[in-house]
């Protein structure tokens, strides 16, 4: 996120802090997208990213003016909705091992790779291999590759220190290296 964007965020926090509501409108604007993608990555229903964000948005709103460092307004509310995406996974556990399996069927099926490029035929390749990671290492992957944020960042949202951040990096990345050389052997 560009400086510009945090600096007008942390201005619309203010704003919220001292009464404004239609700031508070603006900033909801400016985030629900990303909070729903957050979400959606976390239970993989569409629906129910919605109802955790809803839920979030909730507990932003009214615990914004406790929030002390109004540029840290992205981490900490990526946080929430995380905490919540968490909550709503242990609530849906059983409900989620179903669809997995089922998942699982589909996701068997064989790629025709003659209708794609090779640069397809890699990206197939990339995503099917970062899903057979372990969850944990998958966020931290999408945290900071696909979301662009720092360690520290991701140890706040993911409540977890930085140096579980970088270990977690270190192992996804070598995971990937190796499962990538394996597929590329069997060609």
């Amino acid at each position: 996120m560009t400086n510009t964007n945090r600096t007008f965020d942390s201005l619309l926090v203010l704003q919220c802090q001292s009464g404004n509501k239609k700031a508070a409108a603006i900033l909801v604007k400016r985030w629900h997208e990303k909070l729903c993608k957050q979400a959606h990555w976390y239970s993989k229903d569409l629906e129910a990213s919605k109802d955790i964000v809803q839920d979030s948005w909730s507990t932003i709103l009214l615990k914004i003016h406790s929030l002390k460092d109004p540029n840290a307004f992205g981490s900490w509310a990526l946080t929430i909705v995380t905490r919540k995406s968490y909550d709503w996974l242990r609530k849906n556990k059983k409900k989620l091992k179903s669809l997995d399996s089922y998942n699982e069927i589909l996701s068997q099926e064989p790629i025709e790779y003659d209708t794609c490029d090779k640069d397809d035929n890699i990206m197939i390749l990339l995503k099917k291999s970062i899903k057979t990671l372990p969850n944990d290492q998958q966020m931290v992957l999408h945290l900071f590759y696909l979301e662009g944020y720092s360690v520290k960042q991701i140890g706040e949202i993911a409540n977890i220190s930085t140096g579980t951040v970088k270990s977690r990096l270190f192992t996804a990345r070598e995971k990937l290296k190796s499962i990538l050389k394996s597929k590329n052997h069997e060609k």
